[in-house]
This record gives structure tokens, sequence and C-alpha cells, in this order.
């Protein structure tokens, strides 16, 4: 992952090679790795490895990478030593060093049984080399546009001669070659100019495929044909009018040509009997929705077996001084992100924290938090992260539950160590600083929500000793990636990729907060499923804005995880305040912005909105809470940025749907479940499977599902989870024929109203048809609670506080019928300055709603209650009745 590529264009984009590169080591050469993309598809049943030519890359396989993936094999590329992204030592670049590499990689990726070894060009001669040497290994062999040797012109031959100066000054101009010079000198002179391979395909075993193309006249024909002559009952197959790049020119009929050897199908056999067409087509009877994917988005994406740190070694090796973090005009590259991830994981491993040991993150949106998340993963230990609105008590509550080893916060929460140190709950206790970077009114913020009063953090020594300072602590320590434990780069020990990662605990909106238990997979699988969502955004390209929290899954995943897999610059913000997001948005230009309904909310509200330049930002997720349809569209007008609405759970990592970022998304609905992910509607008493229009209970299935939650005995509760993985959202939905789901309600949310189930969307998104409105909740009443008569009713104006207003006369007298469970109400925030009342709200309502859904009670507030992360906590406002 050394230089830049020379001349590569994807043609055919379906998955993002850059989230899929290895590190295998080179054969006979200690500290230096090959790059190989490693594509993995669960239940691949072979293997197939594509091998480039001379001075090529791995990317000149894309047509074929794709296609195989997408029929179920497991498909790996190599760029050859000192090509392409892999390391360039200082070796002779033999046969033997390159067939040597081919067999490290089988072994270093544990491929199992025979595998296809499919080989271009000069890349045909390393495989025909290996084919004689590892012949157990090996199933087929498959040599395109190869020759048994390469005489050069004369021309060529005289450049080839000539010192590496000459081609110094004319280098960065050079064609399609993705070598440097030492090596393309070297493997001329010492590997290909001297190669003959008439001898060797003689003594070839393996069945053999060759495959040429009549045009191709790189080098004299006769050198071409006698490839299929000279291997013992070779198969050859003439694609007809290609030249030399066979595989990119013809690359379906290569493509189905391979396969059918592979499979041993007939060369007779019809186009109709493709390998792979029955699969697809089944997969699309079973998930309906893959037919409104983008021609970019694959149905299916192979998840890496490898830790989720890899993602941030691999930017840091790729991209190294490319900024990672901005924070309030400190920046750190992606270089130094890792070292301090190593510097970290190597202090808490010299504190003693081991395998799965667990640790509490108490930290806002901060640099120290994204290094103490990768450090304690990369120390091998399990990150634990209370839910955003947790106070103190219920922060001490989650560390007893989890049996935290240390804690990580800041030096102002030093209460929070003082409490669980006090009940024998901490070995230890790290902590950062985050200095005069924000403002007063951040600091305040951040304070009030871990319940710290000014007159609190007058009495707390803010200075930390040494040995308890994150800073000074890592300031000694190595930053080289500790040997306990290494993932899918390097040697070491090796993660099990089912090994508990991050316990994060919900919200606990409709219920306690419960330790949701994430493994390694379940991590990567979201950031790979959620990246190939938006395959507009581009490796080393984007700027994500973060304001989100990063200790919600919301946040962890889309806010940090993601950005980092694409080594994109995460602009961190701890707080969303207003005046300084657009401020951010206005200096930085970011591209991407995930955030909740009430962040575009205060947006909308913005004046002069255009004028702060959204324009940049290509993908606006929403997430969290439902997206109120007029919110969408407003902002889309004003800024001309796509919005979108996404859904996920904690404990689903958290994204299973969204919608397209395109002109096909339907607004109002969470979109379509998104790749290796199965969603289903079902019966909310019987729970068997409904079908399209039918409201019921939302059920997923996927590799981004929980290990279970936790509890106290250290195992995994499952009981929301059935036999064959279908979890149990608790959510109200609907699909329509194409696929997309429309979240309704919490199942806790419905509203008895008599006979008749009143979903809270419904007559929320009445209610935001009315312009004044800003912002609207609508909750159940139990009907016990006493109605204020009609008669002390404040009419008119915008009345706020405790002002409510019953309707309770403008009910039919049968819906006063004691069978009534609960009586529906809606608490109202007008925008500013405007003249909102009570009947307007009513009389829309009586013209979009049956009469049973429209609201008894109508209450004006200056505000909602909110959990962090802008979601309205509706047990606030029932509580408050």
């Amino acid at each position: 992952m050394k230089q830049k590529l020379r001349g590569v264009n994807r043609q055919d984009w379906h998955y993002d090679f850059e989230l899929y590169r290895r590190a295998v080591p080179m054969h006979g050469v200690e500290d230096t790795y090959l790059n190989v993309v490693d594509l993995w598809p669960h239940d691949a049943s072979h293997t197939v490895m594509f091998v480039h030519g001379y001075l090529g890359c791995l990317e000149t396989w894309e047509f074929q990478i794709n296609h195989f993936v997408r029929n179920n094999y497991r498909v790996i590329a190599p760029d050859l030593r000192g090509h392409g992204q892999s390391d360039m030592p200082d070796t002779y670049y033999t046969m033997d060093e390159l067939s040597g590499d081919l067999y490290s990689i089988v072994k270093s990726l544990r491929i199992d049984g025979p595998f296809t070894l499919v080989g271009h060009s000069f890349g045909g001669s390393i495989c025909t080399e290996y084919a004689l040497a590892y012949p157990e290994t090996l199933a087929n062999l498959v040599l395109i546009a190869t020759a048994t040797e390469y005489p050069l012109p004369k021309v060529a031959d005289f450049i080839f001669r000539l010192p590496a100066s000459f081609f110094r000054w004319w280098w960065p101009w050079r064609p399609r070659w993705n070598a440097g010079i030492r090596v393309m000198k070297r493997m001329m002179t010492n590997n290909l100019r001297q190669w003959q391979g008439k001898p060797l395909m003689e003594r070839i075993q393996t069945p053999t495929l060759v495959v040429t193309g009549e045009r191709d006249l790189y080098f004299p024909r006769e050198v071409f044909e006698a490839v299929g002559q000279t291997i013992p009952n070779a198969e050859v197959y003439d694609v007809g009018s290609a030249k030399h790049k066979v595989q990119l020119e013809r690359h379906e009929s290569v493509n189905r040509v391979v396969e059918r050897f592979i499979t041993g199908t007939s060369q007779q056999a019809s186009w109709r009997a493709s390998t792979g067409k029955e699969r697809d087509e089944t997969l699309h009877l079973e998930r309906f929705w893959l037919s409104g994917y983008r021609k970019e988005t694959p149905d299916i994406v192979p998840i890496s077996d490898h830790p989720i740190t890899d993602f941030l070694e691999k930017s840091a090796i790729s991209l190294p001084k490319r900024t990672a973090i901005y924070f309030y005009g400190n920046q750190l590259t992606y270089q130094e992100l890792n070292q301090r991830a190593n510097q970290l994981a190597n202090v808490l491993i010299g504190q003693g924290v081991q395998m799965g040991d667990r640790v509490m993150l108490v930290l806002p949106n901060t640099p120290q938090l994204i290094i103490a998340y990768y450090g304690i993963l990369r120390a091998g230990g399990v990150v634990v992260l209370p839910n955003p609105d947790a106070d103190a008590e219920t922060i001490l509550w989650q560390a007893t539950q989890t049996g935290v080893h240390t804690l990580i916060t800041l030096s102002q929460f030093r209460h929070l160590a003082d409490g669980l140190r006090q009940r024998g709950l901490v070995n230890r206790a790290i902590f950062a600083e985050m200095g005069k970077a924000v403002g007063p009114e951040t600091y305040a913020i951040l304070l009030a929500r871990w319940g710290i009063s000014a007159d609190d953090q007058a009495e707390i020594n803010t200075s930390v000793a040494a040995e308890e300072s994150m800073d000074a602590l890592m300031a000694s320590a190595p930053s080289s990636k500790p040997q306990l434990y290494s993932g899918g780069i390097g040697n070491g020990r090796t993660i099990n990729p089912e090994q508990l990662a991050v316990i994060i605990f919900t919200s606990g909106t409709t219920d306690a907060p419960k330790g949701v238990c994430l493994s390694h997979r379940n991590l990567v699988a979201n950031v790979l499923q959620t990246r190939h969502w938006t395959p507009q955004l581009e490796h080393g390209e984007e700027t994500f804005l973060s304001v989100i929290p990063l200790i919600h899954s919301y946040g962890m995943t889309n806010g940090m995880n993601i950005p980092i897999a694409l080594a994109a610059t995460i602009v961190l913000m701890p707080v969303f305040e207003l005046t300084e997001v657009l401020a951010q948005i206005q200096r930085l230009k970011p591209t991407a912005v995930p955030g909740v309904p009430s962040m575009f909310t205060a947006i909308n509200q913005t004046r002069n909105i255009r004028d702060y330049g959204l324009s940049s930002v290509k993908a606006c997720i929403s997430g969290a809470a439902p997206l109120p349809i007029e919110v969408k569209e407003t902002f889309e007008k004003l800024t001309k940025g796509r919005l979108v609405e996404g859904y996920g759970l904690t404990e689903a990592s958290p994204v299973t749907h969204a919608n397209p970022l395109s002109d096909v998304s339907k607004p109002g609905s969470i979109g379509l479940p998104i790749p290796n992910t199965e969603a289903r509607i079902v019966d909310l008493v019987t729970q068997q499977p409904l079908g399209p229009g039918e409201v019921g209970e939302l059920q997923v299935r996927g590799p981004q599902v929980m290990l279970g939650y936790w509890s106290y005995d250290g195992l995994y509760d499952r009981s929301c989870i059935s036999d064959d993985g279908w979890l149990s959202t608790g959510d109200v939905a609907v699909h329509d024929r194409e696929g997309y789901f429309q979240l309704i309600s919490r199942k806790r949310d419905t509203i008895m109203a008599g006979e008749f189930s009143v979903y809270p969307r419904d007559v929320e998104e009445v209610l935001y048809e009315n312009n004044k409105v800003l912002e609207v909740a609508v909750v159940g009443i139990p009907t016990d609670l006493d109605v204020v008569d009609s008669a002390s009713a404040v009419e008119g104006g915008n009345a706020f506080g405790a002002a409510k207003h019953s309707v309770s006369s403008t009910r039919d007298e049968e819906a006063k019928d004691e069978s009534t469970k609960q009586r529906i109400k809606a608490f109202v925030v007008p925008r500013p300055g405007t003249n909102l009342t009570t009947e307007e709200l009513l009389e829309l309502c009586r013209k979009r709603l049956d009469s049973y859904a429209v609201p008894w009670e109508i209450e004006f507030r200056q505000e909602l209650p909110k959990s962090f992360v802008g979601k309205v906590l509706r047990r606030m406002l029932v509580s408050k009745e």
C-alpha cells in the first residue's frame, strides 16, 4: 500500500477493494508485505486466485473479481511484490521469489482445499511455475494471454538495458505501469527476458484452460499459440476480437468460459445455464427488494474475517499523512492516530488488561475517544459504552453490570472514577484532558450531560498525576502494535471475529437500558454493508461531520468506523450547537453528515441557510428517530443536498435499512434492507409472516445482529432473537411490493383508542403539514387521568408551558365510551414568531384523520424532552401527566 496506482479507473464498481485489502508476509523477506484483496462470501465453496502480469496490478481483474464474488466464489487477487500497493523489497524478483509469494498467500489466508489459479500474461508464467512447485494445492489452472517466452523487439530490448537514470526523468508520465523503476528492470533482467516455458508446460498435470485473443500481437503470435499445444490435454479458447488485455476487453466471454471450466460444465451448454443464475433468481425471489438496488450496490457483501481495528491500520498505511481528525483547529493524521491507538493499547496491556477485559469509556466526541476505542480493541479488550443520556448513577450501575476493569474518562469527571473505586468496581482509571479546545457553552453542556454542577466542578482538582494521565502514559509507551494481539495484518495472536468487541447500552426509551453485545464481525459487517450503500463516497476523498455522539451506536458506526474505513477526515464536535455546526460546514465543506431529525429541523430554520455551502454534502443520512417528510423536503429544497432516512437499532450494529441516495427513494419510508440483510413483517400476535401492505412487527436478520444482551453472569441473553436468527425489533411497520419499509410506531407507543389502534406517526405527519409547527410528539394518555373541560381551554395565540387544550367536546359520544383505553394527546412546539392556535390544528386533523385518531388534547411546549441524540422521550411526556 505504498504508491498511487497509475491509470486505474474502475469501470465495474461493485466492491470497494480498499476495504478487503490484507497484508500477507512476503516470502523470504522480513517485515515486508504483499497487498492482497480477499473477498470471501460466507457460503463460498470454491476459491479463485487471480494473478496480474508484468508492471500491472490486481485492479486489472475488476470484472472477474466482481463476477465471481457475486456467484459465490471466494476471490483472492494479489499485487505482485513491488507492484501496485505491495512493498518493494530490494530483491532480484526471480521466479522462485514470486511463486514463493503465492504459496505464502495460500498459507497466510488459510486456503483450504484445492483452488483455481488464474494468471494473465507473465502472471500466467508465474502460475505455471507455481503449478509445478505446488500441484497438490491446485484444482485448476487458467492461463490468459500467456506465452511460452517473451521475446522483445530490438528497440524495447535496448531501452530496458539503459540505466535507471534514463527512466527517472519521464517516469511520472509513464504508461499504466504500476511498479517501480528498480522492479521493472530487475524483473525484466532476472526473470521475464530469460523465461522459457515450453519445457515447463510439458510437465503440467493440473487441468488447464488456455484463453487467447486473436488480435493479441504483443509478442509474436506463435508464442501464444504454443501454450495450448504444449500443455497436455489443455482446453483452448480463443475469444476472438481481443488484444492482450483479454480479461478487460472481452470480460463477459472470459468470465463465462472460466466459470464453465471450473464447474466442469460442457462447452456446448446453453448460455442460459450460467452458473450462479439460479442462485441469483432464488435470492431475488426471497429478497424482492434487491431489484431496487442501484447498479453499483451488490446484492451480497463479503464480510471480512478480521477485527474492526484493521480498518484504521489500512488507512494509516495507505494514506498516512491524510488528516484523520479535525477538532477545533487541532489535527491528527492517520499515521498519528494509529500510533496513538497502539500506544494506548500498550499502556492497557502494561496495566494488566487481558483479552476480553472490559474497559469503559465515558468521553464526549474528542480525539481521545477514538484513540481509546481503537486502543482498547487493539489490546484485545472490550469497549463498554454507556448510553449518551446516562447520569452518574446509571453509569455506575452499567459499570457494575459489566465488571469494568478500567475507566477512561475526562479529568473533569473524576467523581465517576471515585464512585467506582469506592465500590471496588475498577482497578484503574485513566484521565484525558480536553484542554481549552471547546468553548464555554459547549463545556457547560458537557458537564450537565453527566450531572456535574458548577459547584461540583469547582471542588474537582483537575490536575492529574502522571500515572493516571492518558497523555503522560502514552508518551512513554511504544507506538508499535502490541504483540499480545494482531488481526489480519502481521504476526501474533489472531482474534476470533466472533469475539466480543463492544458492549453498548441502549437508551432505555421504553425499558431499562440493556448492554448490547457486538462482536468484531458485527461491527465489520455493518461498516461493509453501509459503505457499499453509498458508492459515491470515495476512499481518501471524503470529510464527515460527526456531531452525533460516538458512544451511541449510530454515531459509532456512521460517525467513526465508516469514515475511518474510508480514510475520511472526521470533523469532530462534542455537542450540536447550530451556529458552530454551520460555521464548520462553511469552513471545512463536509461531504457526509450523519445526523438525526432534530439536527436537520434546526438547520431548516436558519436564515440564509444557502449561504453556508451545504451543496458540498453528498450524503445526509438521518437515523435514530423517524424523519418527518416535511423536514426532509424542506431541507432538500433549501440546501439542494440529499437527505434520506435510514433505520437501525443498537441490537443490529445499528443499520439495517436505508433509502437509496438517488431520486428513487421514497419519502416517509425507511428504505430498503441493506446488503446481506433480511427483513419481514410478522403478525403482532401469531408471529406469522405477512405480505405487502399488512401491518405488523418488523423483524430483521443478518451478520450485523448482536450476540445478545449482556448478563451479569457473562452469558448472552438472546430472548429477542429466534432460533433461526430473526431479531424482533419492537417496531410496527409495513412494506410495499417493491420492498420499501415504512415505520409506523413502536409497539409500546401504539395508542389503543377504544377498539382502534392509532399510530403516533400517522397523527404527527398530519400536524407537520401546518408550516407553523416546528416539532410534535403524539402519545396515548390513560383514561383514568383527569381531562380538562373544554370550557377551561385556552383559545388562540401561542400558549406555552402548562396551558392544555381539551377538545373533548369535539369527540363523538361513542368515542367517550368507557371502553376507551387511551386518549390521544399531541405536544406541539410552534415555530418562533408564529401565531399557532389549537383550532387550526384540530381542523387539519379532522380533515385528514379518522375521528378516533383526532387528538383529544393539544399542549403547546417550548421544547420537547429529548435524548442526547435527539430522540423524543415519549415516556417522559406520559409520566408527567
